[in-house]
């Protein structure tokens, strides 16, 4: 199994929770800021725990809560552009790239699981 700083899921979800620690680091709104970076802190280190551990079956149950932190941030950033915390341009980019996670979060736990057949 590879390492996890060398997949590509996990590169661009680490990418994409920095750019929203910057982008966001002027928010005066402290408890949305902390909710919305949490849940995109949560994507690359859910991946790099998962990779961690000994078994498929426990490297698959934290990539899918990487994938359910995927879900939980695209929701905040709807809300974020919706109440004008995030430019929509920006926030679409970011919806767009979840949602690309959460594919390649879907494909590498089906290949984790087929290679356990």
């Amino acid at each position: 199994m590879a390492r996890f700083e060398d997949l590509a899921v996990w590169k661009r979800s680490a990418r994409l929770s920095a750019e929203l620690y910057k982008a966001l680091r002027d928010l005066k709104d402290f408890g949305f800021r902390d909710q919305i970076t949490r849940a995109g802190l949560s994507i690359p280190s859910n991946i790099a725990e998962g990779f961690e551990r000994e078994s498929a079956k426990e490297t698959t149950c934290f990539l899918n809560y990487a994938k359910g932190s995927a879900g939980e941030l695209r929701t905040q950033l709807y809300i974020a552009m919706d109440i004008g915390y995030i430019e929509r341009e920006t926030a679409m980019a970011w919806i767009r790239e979840t949602e690309e996670i959460s594919r390649m979060l879907h494909g590498l736990m089906k290949t984790i699981r087929d290679q356990k057949k």
